[in-house]
């Protein structure tokens, strides 16, 4: 497995290169070399490809559940879409994110792990503007300079800190919901942080998903970042196979058929029971008054048809019961056919 460099290894070694301080042979002699590298099989530190395109369907889904849910908090229109999924370790996620930024730790039971939301100062000034009327002077600029309505910050009073909590909470309840098909969850905010450098949550070196979003609100786009360790998903990996998914041999849980016969049970049905045909011409018709007798196609003795929702389904004898009219059920007919 090749080791992926960061960008700011990769400017180091071509500033060395261009230097002379790095001889370009040493470094082809040094690639062709045989590595060997520790690997524990019954703990691997990355997911499949197939569970990775498992979690862009659950991760589509909370972008679109995220822009509905964030659009109708803020009263106004918000743009969310998922941008890339990547396994990186915890130190890589640390670096890739700005030294002040707001950070919504959060825990999900019943599985392992601290998972992590990740919004810059720049977004989290916007909303909080939004969130306290400022909306509509902010609309009303042709042009939106972001460090002229956004200027610089390098802390959150209280305040700003507990109107964006209520923007995170909005997200993890969202971040519950997608997981529900395949797993209950309970998600709960631990706390908030502004430094990354001083979280103490995993390892430098512990196996991490980043999930990467692309927000637009107003004229600003920029990104939102989700940290979940590898931890997360040991639990569940069985359920992210996409056999698990869309295998229609399944067997329905007890629970599932329960459910479903509870909710079938309040359905409404139309019942109707039919006394007999009869034909008159037009003119019979006209002339009917009260009193008259209508002669029908089948004897009083005769079993009645009762139809639900239009098909026949049993034979009843016709009375009463507590002075009310009423029908006795005879005969089932489900599944007959008229000739």
């Amino acid at each position: 497995m090749d080791q992926v460099l960061s960008q700011q290894e990769i400017d180091q070694l071509l500033s060395a290169m261009s230097s002379g301080e790095l001889d370009e042979e040493i470094i082809e002699e040094e690639s062709e070399k045989t590595k060997v590298k520790k690997y524990d099989f019954r703990r691997p530190t990355k997911l499949s490809k197939e569970y990775i395109n498992t979690l862009y369907m659950i991760f589509e889904d909370f972008s679109k559940m995220s822009s509905s849910v964030l659009s109708t908090q803020l009263r106004t229109n918000v743009g969310f879409h998922l941008a890339a999924i990547e396994q990186v370790s915890y130190d890589e996620f640390i670096h890739s994110i700005p030294k002040f930024t707001l950070l919504g730790i959060f825990h999900s039971q019943p599985l392992n792990g601290v998972q992590l939301v990740e919004m810059n100062p720049q977004l989290c000034m916007l909303l909080v503007e939004i969130l306290c009327g400022g909306l509509d002077s902010l609309q009303a600029q042709e042009t939106f300079d972001q460090e002229k309505v956004i200027p610089p910050k390098k802390s959150f009073t209280e305040i700003e800190v507990a109107v964006l909590e209520e923007v995170v909470q909005q997200l993890l309840f969202v971040f519950e919901h997608v997981w529900q098909d395949t797993c209950e969850l309970t998600t709960g905010l631990e706390g908030m942080d502004t430094n990354p450098q001083l979280l103490q949550n995993m390892s430098p070196n512990e196996p991490v998903v980043m999930v990467t979003f692309t927000i637009k609100v107003l004229k600003m786009e920029t990104f939102i970042n989700l940290c979940i360790p590898y931890v997360f998903f040991e639990g569940i990996l069985d359920k992210l196979s996409f056999r698990n998914w869309f295998d229609s041999n399944q067997q329905g849980s007890a629970a599932d058929t329960q459910e479903l016969q509870k909710n079938l049970n309040a359905v409404d049905l139309e019942l109707k029971v039919t006394l007999g045909d009869a034909q008159m011409n037009l003119a019979d018709f006209l002339h009917l008054a009260p009193g008259d007798v209508v002669k029908l196609d089948r004897k009083i003795t005769d079993p009645l048809d009762t139809f639900i929702e239009g098909e026949k389904f049993y034979k009843v004898r016709p009375g009463k019961y507590k002075d009310q009219l009423a029908v006795e059920l005879l005969d089932k007919m489900e599944g007959e056919q008229e000739e």
